[in-house]
């Protein structure tokens, strides 16, 4: 099986938010693929593994809602405030990165603020694996 390398180089978007952003793998990850160090289901925490999108259209977003409010009904972006509570859901959960299943190009995540954030490009490496 081909799976496409998911790590430190690897750009995600949220279906709300307003540009990609990359990917962080914290240094203290071991296990590398192409040069990258690569990405599991526990790189979810907001602002140290997943940053901002620029701005947020959610309207399950309080902020986006008192904009949009505020602005008689037309919808107002805010900027994005990536909370996420729950780890990556992956398709490559036979593929372990340290003790947890690697990220693979499918993999998806959900905000609260209901926005579901997937890997946008996962890198430019795929490795076999069993």
């Amino acid at each position: 099986m081909s799976l496409a390398v998911v790590g430190e180089l690897s750009a995600i978007q949220c279906l709300f938010g307003a540009m990609p952003t990359p990917l962080i793998v914290l240094p203290d990850r071991t296990i590398t693929a192409e040069f990258m160090l690569m990405a599991n289901i526990s790189d979810m925490i907001p602002f140290a593994n997943i940053e901002t999108f620029g701005e947020c259209v959610s309207l399950a977003n309080p902020q986006v809602i008192i904009a949009t409010a505020a602005a008689m009904g037309v919808l107002t972006p805010m900027p994005c405030e990536p909370i996420v509570v729950d780890p990556w859901i992956s398709e490559a959960m036979d593929v372990f990165v340290e003790i947890m299943p690697a990220l693979d190009m499918t993999s998806i995540v959900m905000c609260i603020w209901a926005g579901a954030i997937h890997i946008d490009e996962p890198g430019n490496a795929t490795v076999e694996v069993p």
